[in-house]
C-alpha cells in the first residue's frame, strides 16, 4: 500500500503486480470514516485482481485537508475532491461509493464521465429523509448516538457494531474502527437531506451497479431497491450482511460480485 497525496487530499493506493486493467478503481468512503475503510480488504483484493485501486479521503476526513473546519464542507466540495483525484488518474475510473460516498458518486455523474459506477448501501437520490424517519421510529437510540458522533461526541462500541455490522466482528477490530471514526459535516448531511439532491435525469449513462445489505439499519434494502428502480437497474441485496459491506466477515461476497460485474461490462 502506498499513501499518496493529490495536493491536499490523502489517497491510499494499491497497484497490481503486473499490468493493470484499463479502468482504475476509485473508492469513495461514507460519513464518519475515511479512505481507511477500503484499506482493510477491498484495496488489496482488487489490486490482486489486476486493478489499480485508489481510495480518497474526502476533505475534512482522514489525513486530508480541513479537519479543523469539517462543517464548512458541502457535498459539492466532496464531488470536487473526487473530480480532482479522478483527473489525475491514467484513465477515467470506475467509481465505487459507499453510503454518503454513493451519494457523492451520483452527484459526480451529473457533470463528469466515468467508466462505470458502483453504489454500495448508498444514500438514495431521494435523500436521507426516509432513512432518518426509519431510524427515528425503529432505532431511536442509534439515531441519537449518530447525531452525537456527528458533533464530535463519544458513543459506545455497541453503537458502531449496530450501525455497521450484522455479522460477528472481533472486539479488537471494533475498537480500531472506533478510533478511526470521526465526526461528519453538518452541511454535507443537510445537503443529502434537502439541499443538494441528485437529479437522476442528469446522471450519465455509465454502467451502474447498485448493491445493498439485508440487515442495513442505516440505508435499508427497501431504499437500495428504490435507488435501483430510479436508475432502471436491478439491486443486489446481500443476505445476512449489514451496512459496512466492505468490513463485514463476508466482505468477499460483495467484492467478488463487483469483480464479476466489471468483467460482464468489459471493464477489465
Amino acid at each position: 500500500m502506498n499513501k499518496s497525496r493529490f495536493d491536499n487530499l490523502e489517497v491510499l493506493v494499491h497497484a497490481p503486480q503486473g499490468p493493470a486493467h484499463a479502468p482504475p478503481l476509485l473508492f469513495v468512503h461514507g460519513a464518519y470514516t475515511a479512505g481507511w475503510c477500503w484499506e482493510e480488504h477491498f484495496l488489496p483484493y482488487f489490486a490482486a485482481a489486476g486493478y489499480a485501486a485508489y481510495a480518497v479521503s474526502l476533505s475534512g476526513h482522514g489525513n486530508s485537508r480541513g479537519r479543523d473546519h469539517l462543517d464548512s464542507f458541502s457535498i459539492a466540495d466532496y464531488v470536487a475532491d473526487v473530480a480532482h483525484v479522478a483527473g489525475r488518474l491514467p484513465a477515467p475510473p470506475v467509481l465505487i461509493g459507499h453510503s454518503m460516498g454513493g451519494f457523492v458518486v451520483q452527484k459526480y455523474l451529473e457533470d463528469h464521465a466515468a467508466a462505470g459506477a458502483v453504489l454500495m448501501c448508498s444514500v438514495p437520490p431521494q435523500g436521507l429523509m426516509a432513512s432518518a424517519f426509519g431510524l427515528m421510529f425503529n432505532r431511536p437510540g442509534l439515531m441519537k448516538d449518530l447525531n452525537r458522533l456527528m458533533g464530535g461526541g463519544q458513543v459506545s462500541l455497541e453503537t458502531l457494531r449496530e450501525a455497521l455490522f450484522a455479522q460477528p466482528v472481533a472486539v479488537d477490530d471494533l475498537k480500531r474502527f472506533y478510533r478511526l471514526s470521526q465526526p461528519e459535516s453538518y452541511r454535507a448531511i443537510w445537503d443529502m437531506t434537502l439541499f443538494n439532491l441528485p437529479h437522476p435525469s442528469r446522471v450519465g449513462k455509465s454502467p451502474l451497479l447498485v448493491m445493498g445489505a439485508e440487515y442495513d439499519h442505516l440505508i435499508p434494502a427497501s431504499l437500495v431497491e428504490m435507488t435501483a428502480h430510479t436508475y432502471g437497474v436491478p439491486a443486489e441485496i446481500f443476505s445476512g450482511m449489514g451496512h459496512g459491506l466492505m468490513l463485514e466477515h463476508d466482505w468477499k461476497k460483495p467484492a467478488r460480485h463487483i469483480l464479476d460485474w466489471l468483467a460482464a461490462e468489459g471493464l477489465q
